[in-house]
């Protein structure tokens, strides 16, 4: 008779503490299965707690940190889009400065993003850089820039689109990029390869 197969992480490592002579009796595998494999759960639950603490992990207890910091609860939005929801409000909070609205920005976008100030017309401009065409949660975004700049600024919103002169440059001809299968509007957010 040899070593009893168990499934439990914890009840493998429960019988290592055993003595030798245990590791043939099923009933004391059996027993070790069992504890085990309730350590195992309770670790897991540990864990998946732990993981609610943190923004860039929090699955279940997103709907926490959205009431804590007033934001409306969406459960058809993506997880991604909800933690980047979060980390704007949170790096929203104090003084209103560019650096700050950059910082909110680049939380949802994820890429570059400039921030200009156009103070004759009491207006600043957030320019995504880095991705190509409309961020897909730029609504969140509208609504978080909205409560924290001041009241008397307008903000405008500028987008970047593949120009035909970097087209060009790669030197894909028109019969190349329609064997990629690529369609006009496409074309303007497509990252060259």
């Amino acid at each position: 008779m040899g070593n009893i197969s168990m499934i439990s992480t914890h009840g493998k490592e429960m019988m290592t503490y055993l003595p030798g002579y245990y590791s043939t009796s099923r009933i004391m595998s059996s027993i070790m299965d069992v504890q085990g494999g309730e350590l195992d759960k309770l670790w897991q639950a540990m864990d998946s707690t732990l993981d609610q603490y943190f923004v860039s992990t929090a699955t279940w207890g997103l709907d926490l940190w959205e009431q804590e910091l007033g934001i409306p609860t969406d459960p058809a939005k993506p997880t991604d889009q909800r933690r980047s929801v979060i980390l704007s409000k949170i790096r929203g909070i104090g003084t209103v400065t560019v650096s700050l609205i950059k910082n909110v920005a680049e939380a949802y976008d994820g890429g570059t993003v400039n921030v200009t100030v156009k103070s004759e017309t009491h207006t600043f401009i957030v320019k995504f850089i880095s991705s190509r065409g409309i961020p897909p949660n730029l609504d969140d975004l509208k609504e978080v820039i909205e409560q924290i700049k001041p009241a008397h600024l307008a903000v405008e919103y500028s987008f970047t689109y593949l120009s035909f002169g970097e087209l060009d440059s790669t030197g894909i001809t028109y019969g190349g990029i329609e064997s990629m299968g690529k369609h006009f509007g496409e074309l303007e957010i497509w990252d060259i390869p």
